[in-house]
């Protein structure tokens, strides 16, 4: 990936729907190379995605919270795929440190969130124990990653 291709990539992260002139203007290619360039890219896997944002409270997921799991390893990799596969599970990150996995959630509200953790996380056997945190506040929340040249990654 050249500077151009990180350039795309900032662009496309910060504005999906820029169109191939816009793109081509900003990175000074012609409108079919800037296309060849994101075909390349999705090709390539680094474009892994096309998705909306969309604003949480109108979609009916204004509360977030992180739910600290220790889990067994007996029924781990069941339990992992029980949760990737719920729409309310944003992120499911297996952890190091005292606990198994640290899952973000995005559902209504507490009492959501409770039926949630009671129906669906707490009867997996491999979950010995959970520690939820609600987000009082999002200061910020994105899927924006930083792209660093290769010289500049150590």
């Amino acid at each position: 990936m050249d500077d151009t291709d990180r350039k795309i990539c900032e662009i496309l992260q910060a504005q999906g729907r820029a169109s191939s002139a816009e793109l081509a203007a900003a990175v000074g290619l012609s409108v079919s190379s800037a296309n060849e360039r994101v075909r390349r890219l999705v090709a390539q896997g680094v474009i892994s995605q096309w998705q909306a944002v969309l604003d949480r409270e109108a979609a009916g997921a204004a509360l977030c919270a992180f739910v600290l799991i220790d889990m067994d390893f007996d029924g781990e990799a069941e339990a992992a795929a029980e949760l990737t596969a719920r729409p309310e599970v944003l992120e499911l990150h297996h952890i190091s440190g005292a606990h198994s996995y640290l899952m973000k959630l995005r559902l209504p509200d507490t009492a959501a969130l409770q039926r949630f953790l009671q129906d669906v996380v707490k009867p997996l056997r491999a979950v010995r124990r959970t520690e939820t945190m609600i987000s009082l506040d999002t200061q910020k929340e994105t899927a924006a990653v930083r792209i660093l040249a290769p010289e500049t990654r150590e």
